[in-house]
């Protein structure tokens, strides 16, 4: 009988991708995906520890989860507890020390290694703790198959970080800067693209920096920087969309705008973290931009594709940071213009610069700059949901609405569209006339004829 497999992912589509990897890693043992992790026979807590009380909330999940796991014990099964992500990057003695009924912690680089780890908890020496950073690449030991849930799929070319902002922990946990082989990325992207895959979207905390080497191996010694992997992959048959994620501003570079120019599938959307609008506070950060480049950065983008849209992150209340660094964050929103963003209070990450930062902000201070901030951002978010009214537009679908009858799917700006569809356009682009719009999602209706690709 097949072993149910539960696993619950939280935070950035870097963990979407590890949980998708780490299921294929764990099929050959005979685990099945569940959506329930009451009876599964192992759970797998795929952690962040970006957010704020982070940590905490996952020994509350753990918790709850040893309930479950102590009724399997009196049925004399038993689940395999593990956790793994940032958090057991960062606290994986802690982990077991908290939580001792935790069977496996491993970090977000050894997962390859599991079929190994689940083979020694099974025996009496009982917990197992793998933290360290390989020197081999986690990427060399999972399965060439790839499997795809709907039409889109995440793909990891770049991880760690090696630009240490002050109040970052992901140096720590994810490690130094590596870049897959182009040619194992492009190997990947058609294996995705082969299991219905039409739109992908690359993935690295600083994907920009993606220097990967080329195809014939290092004896040429040449790499491929990130706009020259994206023309490459736009040339495979079946890929309709390609997208990347996140970007590091001192680090686009003028190939990778001018490949906003020049690539159609590429959407015209990017994700382009600032944080503050402030020098001052920037140089606080170890941010390596200040707002002019910023701005000169953004120009030259609109200059190759009008049409881009932008995203952000924003963190407020930033130690030392006083009212005047605030206002310049508004005036920079003002004069940008995002159709969305991610916006947070301060939070100390324990082994961060920051959190050692004299001048901490009141967290009163930090709560109404935030509600100031997000209200701006969100005008400006509706806005530009309210301009595309009336326009038609590709809408990639892939999953089902509330409402039946209903597909929703991505607009090139990444807006959720809501259509009255039938189901065999599932997975399906299609052009929609919008209708209405709301500041989270936009109304639409169906052009009929209008299928352009199918998986």
């Amino acid at each position: 009988m097949a072993k149910k497999l539960y696993i619950k992912t939280y935070g950035c589509q870097m963990n979407v991708y590890d949980s998708e990897r780490i299921a294929e890693v764990l099929a050959p043992l005979g685990y099945e995906a569940t959506d329930q992790s009451a009876g599964a026979d192992m759970v797998i807590l795929n952690t962040c520890h970006i957010r704020e009380r982070a940590a905490e909330k996952v020994y509350s999940e753990l918790g709850r989860l040893r309930k479950h796991k102590n009724a399997m014990a009196a049925e004399g099964r038993h689940m395999v507890l593990a956790v793994t992500g940032c958090v057991a990057q960062a606290e994986g003695e802690e982990v077991l020390s908290r939580a001792p009924y935790v069977d496996i912690v491993f970090g977000p680089q050894t997962y390859h290694r599991l079929p190994q780890m689940i083979a020694e908890a099974s025996r009496a020496s009982g917990q197992v703790l793998d933290t360290e950073f390989p020197e081999e690449s986690k990427f060399d030991g999972l399965p060439q198959a790839r499997t795809v849930n709907g039409a889109a799929a995440f793909l990891t070319i770049q991880e760690g970080c090696d630009k240490f902002c002050t109040y970052c922990v992901v140096p720590y946990t994810r490690g130094a800067e590596f870049s897959r082989a182009a040619t194992d990325v492009l190997s990947e992207a058609r294996n995705l693209v082969a299991a219905g895959a039409q739109e992908i979207t690359f993935l690295g905390q600083n994907v920009n920096s993606y220097h990967g080497e080329a195809p014939g191996g290092s004896a040429h010694g040449s790499e491929w920087n990130l706009a020259r992997l994206i023309r490459e992959a736009a040339q495979i048959d079946g890929l309709a969309r390609i997208r990347f994620t996140t970007s590091y501003p001192a680090e686009v570079d003028d190939d990778l705008i001018a490949a906003h120019g020049d690539v159609e599938k590429l959407m015209p959307y990017l994700h382009l973290p600032v944080q503050s609008g402030s020098d001052r506070v920037l140089k606080a950060m170890n941010r390596n931009h200040g707002v002019d480049e910023y701005r000169r950065l953004v120009d030259k983008l609109r200059k190759a594709r009008p049409d881009i849209a932008l995203s952000s992150d924003f963190i407020v209340g930033f130690p030392g940071e006083n009212d005047a660094d605030f206002r310049a964050t508004l005036k920079l929103v003002e004069e940008v213009s995002f159709i969305q963003a991610y916006s947070f209070k301060y939070s100390p990450r324990p082994g961060t610069p920051a959190a050692m930062m004299d001048l901490q902000i009141d967290e009163a201070v930090k709560s109404e700059r935030l509600a100031e901030l997000q209200a701006l951002l969100n005008t400006q978010t509706q806005n530009f949901n309210n301009q595309m009214i009336g326009k038609t537009v590709p809408v990639l679908l892939d999953r089902t609405g509330k409402m039946a009858g209903q597909l929703i799917g991505r607009s090139p700006y990444m807006q959720a569209v809501v259509v009255d569809a039938p189901q065999n356009l599932m997975n399906c682009i299609v052009d929609v006339t919008i209708d209405a719009a709301s500041p989270n999602s936009l109304m639409g209706t169906l052009n009929l004829d209008s299928r352009k690709a199918c998986a």
